[in-house]
């Protein structure tokens, strides 16, 4: 019963240029190279920490809440296949496309 005690982790990460993150008022703040900052309000059973700019680690005791959390946190920016920026879990790797070839 490990897990009761310490709980589940999550760790997300921004890929991509002024990709960033922080934790305010129960709230995480995102700069996802939109026009707009994207601001996702906490449940209350998840902690949310960011120790770098790019690295957000969400614990929680429920395995099911923080996968659900970490799903809707990286549903702002998806992984995309061409230059791999997006949220990425931690240890996922993305299958990387040549883009198109240039005229000849």
């Amino acid at each position: 019963l490990e897990t009761v005690t310490n709980g589940y982790q999550k760790r997300l990460n921004l890929v991509g240029v002024d990709y960033r993150a922080a934790v305010n008022n129960n709230e995480l703040e995102m700069t996802l190279g939109f026009s707009h900052p994207v601001n996702y309000p906490l449940p209350d059973a998840v902690t949310a920490s960011v120790a770098t700019n790019t690295k957000i680690t969400l614990e929680r005791t429920d395995k099911q809440m923080s996968g659900q959390v970490s799903a809707e946190i990286r549903k702002f920016r998806p992984p995309e296949p061409y230059k791999g920026k997006g949220i990425l879990f931690e240890g996922e790797r993305i299958r990387r496309k040549a883009g198109k070839s240039g005229k000849k």
